[in-house]
């Protein structure tokens, strides 16, 4: 099977979107496949091999709003050019152009932007822009989904917001996320430091005030945990300004972007991993964390319900709730075994259903299905 990935996100990849376009494209290339990703680049187009991956960076202008009209200009003659080398074409949500074209198609959204621009809080000018943005996105959204043969989604709380485009959940394929079981696995000694592990965006919508809020109360019982984010993001100045008025910021550690081999490390030694998102598709950190065998607090919303089995191999808590967050952080802390037992249960639920492995086969089945070749995963 020959793919083509049309995509917004960067390369190398940095965030959720970007790792899951790279891991699945490895695991494609692993299985046989070959795989060409089309993203935004500079000014002039770029070629070249990363890892296996055929990568092309079509000209990018931020002229917004018409920024993806503009982009997909490129894209589809930069497409026109290759397009005998594919046999379908997959897109990634949010805001890849659309293209000229007769091959099959898939669509997968990570998060549908009549519900990303409306989680968005007006706090600057940026965030004005974003919402009044919204509309124009959301035309370019539902012209992708008018022109897919299959659209899939990271999470059946996706699937359920697509109902606001005016099409069916049912038909909506959910497919969900992975993550590498074999780079993020458990240790059996970790070191001694007891501390609370975030990671991710700093963004509002991640619930993070409220994670430090449950920080300072877990602080003020527990003299010998510390709390340790990861990630970058407009937030990063106002939590900080919160943790020093609190007089705990010696148990608080804002690590920004950090490598994969150290996140690695930092979720193996971690003690509980806590998710405090207001919303969220499918997370990768979450599948990360469990697969690390970590316990994990995360809120009650969207994707987290679709991993998460409360008591069993998590504990889910409301959203906007940091006194329920601690308690939660607090029932762990004073209970090791409960600890261990849904850490085993997490990784569990990682390697029966979120492995690159089996996320990459529900993929091809979909293309398949629309192709003319016989299946063969």
């Amino acid at each position: 099977m020959r793919i083509c990935v049309i995509t917004s996100a960067k390369f190398p990849p940095e965030e959720g979107i970007g790792n899951y376009i790279y891991n699945m494209s490895k695991e494609f290339i692993r299985k046989g496949h070959q795989v060409t990703v089309i993203t935004r680049g500079s000014s002039k187009a770029q070629e070249e091999n990363f890892e296996g991956i055929r990568l092309y960076r079509a000209p990018f202008f931020p002229l917004y709003p018409l920024h993806v009209q503009v982009h997909g200009v490129f894209v589809n003659k930069l497409f026109a050019s290759i397009k005998s080398d594919f046999d379908v074409v997959h897109y990634h949500t949010p805001l890849p152009p659309p293209i000229k074209t007769n091959l099959p198609t898939v669509t997968t959204v990570h998060t549908p932007m009549k519900t990303d621009t409306g989680m968005v809080e007006l706090v600057n000018p940026f965030s004005l822009a974003v919402k009044l943005q919204g509309k124009v996105s959301c035309l370019i959204e539902s012209r992708l989904f008018n022109i897919s043969d299959i659209i899939t989604s990271v999470a059946s709380s996706v699937s359920q917001e697509l109902g606001e485009y005016g099409l069916n959940p049912g038909d909506v394929e959910v497919i969900g996320n992975g993550v590498d079981e074999n780079l993020f696995c458990p240790i059996q000694n970790k070191t001694n430091e007891k501390y609370i592990l975030y990671t991710g965006r700093l963004s509002y919508r991640k619930g993070l005030v409220d994670f430090i809020e449950c920080g300072i109360s877990v602080c003020s019982r527990y003299p010998d945990v510390n709390f340790k984010l990861t990630g970058k993001g407009p937030l990063f100045e106002k939590l900080k300004g919160i943790v020093h008025e609190s007089g705990y910021q010696d148990r608080f550690e804002f690590l920004g972007h950090v490598e994969k081999s150290k996140l690695i490390e930092l979720y193996q030694n971690a003690t509980i991993f806590v998710l405090p998102s207001h919303y969220e598709g499918l997370p990768t950190t979450l599948l990360e964390a469990m697969s690390c065998g970590l316990p994990v607090v995360a809120t009650a919303v969207s994707g987290n319900l679709d991993v998460i089995e409360s008591g069993k191999n998590g504990i889910l808590v409301p959203i906007k709730s940091p006194d329920r967050m601690a308690e939660a952080v607090s029932f762990l802390l004073d209970n090791e075994k409960l600890r261990t037992e849904l850490g085993i249960a997490a990784r569990k639920t990682i390697e029966q259903k979120f492995t690159w492995s089996a996320i990459s086969d529900k993929i091809l089945r979909c293309y398949y299905s629309i192709c003319k070749e016989p299946v063969a995963i």
